[in-house]
């Protein structure tokens, strides 16, 4: 598709043609320029202003704004019912779409299927029905996901007040065509069934992340008890786990103070909590702040630096962010940003974990009113229960350990589908040339 900046039409003797085309499709020749209200069975129509009452299996399902996700999905977890009688005509059709008129998820779309069940659309909603003899409906969806797509709707949707884009102009939204529909729907069967592949991988990824869940609901006490539900065999005659305070465990420290005029072009990299946040979640951090080798060298020499196996939680802005640090890669950090755990008595990776599962009660005990703020004084009170035994202390580190690995893999492998169907989109719609 091609969207073009300013909205309009460039030179007859620019050809509209794709990078890449289906081999039956090569000799069919260049796309047409077309209208989207010219592809449609009929004018573009609003939805029903009614109210949303309680869902009841009585009365019929209501779509609004809020019931659409952003990849296009139907949110059905928070469904409403609609309060009024219906017709016929107010239910939504295979293949039939529909686009947010206004407000900040303008030009947000969605893709009426069957499974779904039966649903009406609510009064900020527009809905447009495909003509299947001139406008595939599953390519035009693909085609509302597209950045010339959203260009588009940033530019029409500027109003004084709210953004927004009313029936006439989704009509004569600009969209160039295969001139043949079976070359749309080749197309439009291509990216759909790359959905459906990123869509499986998705529920792969929340499986995982709810076995996560469940994990550590079984493998730590839970309120009132002293010990977990499920414990490792070679552990089960071990008894009651321990309560220790965080302090008994480790010692809670924080950063020598640097100053502003201490930063360097390049050094040393210096950390603040955005950062710690950042590696927490493997983002290599952008926008570093540095100080030099000689400064680092002589914290290290006279209050030493964080190394392996300590940990550090964020204190301010984003409280309770637990980073344990794996590598030997010089750094130093932000004091007051960031409270340091050092010579930790217990095994390191599980009391990284156990915090990470206990963050409620961690940040519980912040202070402050408009700017809440982690205290070492606190934390040093927090009370925690831990296995006697240092080595099912490991096994528990190493089971959930093992697990997050997975979910990061099965992350990046979405990631890694995601570009590649940015990439074949750009290739496969069309290019003024």
């Amino acid at each position: 598709m091609a969207i073009l900046k300013n909205w309009e039409r460039m030179s007859k003797e620019k050809k509209i043609l794709p990078t890449l085309r289906f081999p039956e499709f090569v000799k069919d020749g260049e796309w047409e320029e077309n209208e989207l209200g010219k592809c449609l069975l009929q004018k573009p129509e609003y939805g029903m202003n009614a109210p949303a009452v309680p869902f009841s299996d009585n009365l019929p399902t209501y779509l609004r704004i809020t019931d659409i996700s952003e990849e296009g999905k139907f949110l059905s977890a928070g469904k409403v019912s609609v309060g009024r009688k219906v017709t016929k005509n107010d239910y939504l059709t295979d293949g039939d779409i529909v686009l947010a008129r206004t407000g900040a998820s303008v030009g947000k779309s969605y893709k009426y299927r069957k499974r779904d069940g039966e649903l009406v659309f609510a009064g900020f909603l527009i809905r447009v029905k495909p003509n299947p003899k001139k406008l595939d409906s599953e390519l035009l969806f693909q085609i509302l996901s597209t950045s010339s797509y959203w260009e588009w709707v940033q530019s029409v949707s500027v109003r004084s007040g709210q953004p927004g884009i009313n029936g006439t102009q989704y009509a004569n939204m600009p969209i160039d065509l295969p001139p043949r529909v079976k070359e749309q729907q080749k197309i439009a069967s291509c990216l759909s069934s790359l959905d459906e592949l990123i869509a499986a991988h998705n529920d792969k990824l929340e499986a995982l992340k709810n076995h996560k869940k469940g994990l550590m609901q079984n493998l730590f006490p839970q309120e009132g008890q002293k010990e977990p539900n499920y414990r490792f065999p070679e552990f089960e005659k071990d008894g009651e786990w321990m309560e220790k305070t965080l302090g008994d465990v480790a010692e809670l420290t924080s950063s020598k103070r640097v100053h502003l005029a201490d930063y360097v072009k390049s050094g040393i990299p210096f950390f603040r909590g955005k950062e710690i946040s950042e590696l927490k979640k493997g983002i290599i951090p952008s926008d570093i702040l540095f100080i030099s080798e000689e400064q680092y060298s002589e914290i290290k020499d006279k209050y030493d630096v964080p190394k392996v196996g300590d940990i550090l939680i964020t204190a301010v802005g984003t409280l309770g962010n637990v980073y344990r640090i794996t590598t030997d890669s010089k750094f130093y950090f932000k004091d007051g940003n960031l409270i340091w755990m050092r010579n930790i008595s217990v095994y390191s990776s599980f009391l990284e974990i156990l915090l990470e599962a206990r963050k409620c009660d961690v940040l519980s005990t912040a202070i402050g009113s408009s700017q809440k703020a982690l205290t070492m004084k606190a934390l040093n009170e927090l009370i925690l229960s831990l296995p006697k035994n240092l080595c099912e202390q490991q096994k528990i580190a190493s089971c959930l350990s093992a697990l997050d690995e997975l979910i990061t893999l099965q992350s990046e492998k979405i990631k890694q589908l995601q570009q590649h169907k940015k990439g074949l989109m750009q290739g496969l719609f069309p290019k003024i040339v």
